[in-house]
């Protein structure tokens, strides 16, 4: 992996989290005791982004994200979950286990949109906090 990347592997805690992810921690947390596991990624995804926007703050709904080669931009059809006061990079998960290959779709992410930090959040888990990665670039 990358060296200028930072992943946490281990839940989440209140003194890794700043302020704006430690909101959108909240509110995951919000929908998932609501919800329950065994939904799919599209109802999770509406429901946090009306519960953020419940919070006011600013989110983005399958932001695209084009990527620049050279001295093109191509559209390869990629969208961003969520996209929290232009800072934060949401990528919504509902699976039996977070695989390498999500956690380095969430790293590709922040690199091509030139963001700083990411939640992986996967809601098919018995407790949302073992589902929570935090990555940041």
């Amino acid at each position: 992996m990358n060296s200028t990347f930072q992943m946490m592997k281990s839940p989440i805690t209140e003194e890794d989290a700043d302020p704006l992810t430690g909101n959108v921690i909240g509110a995951a947390i919000e929908v998932h005791r609501f919800l329950g596991p065994g939904l799919l990624e599209s109802a999770y995804q509406t429901c946090l982004l009306y519960e953020l926007r419940l919070r006011r703050l600013k989110v983005e709904s399958q932001k695209p994200l084009p990527i620049f080669y050279k001295d093109v931009m191509l559209d390869c059809g990629y969208r961003l979950d969520l996209v929290v006061e232009n800072q934060v990079v949401v990528e919504i998960k509902s699976v039996n286990a977070v695989a390498g290959v999500h956690e380095a779709q969430l790293l590709s992410y922040l690199k091509l949109g030139e963001y700083r930090v990411g939640l992986l959040i996967n809601f098919n888990v018995k407790i949302l906090r073992d589902g929570i990665r935090r990555m940041r670039a």
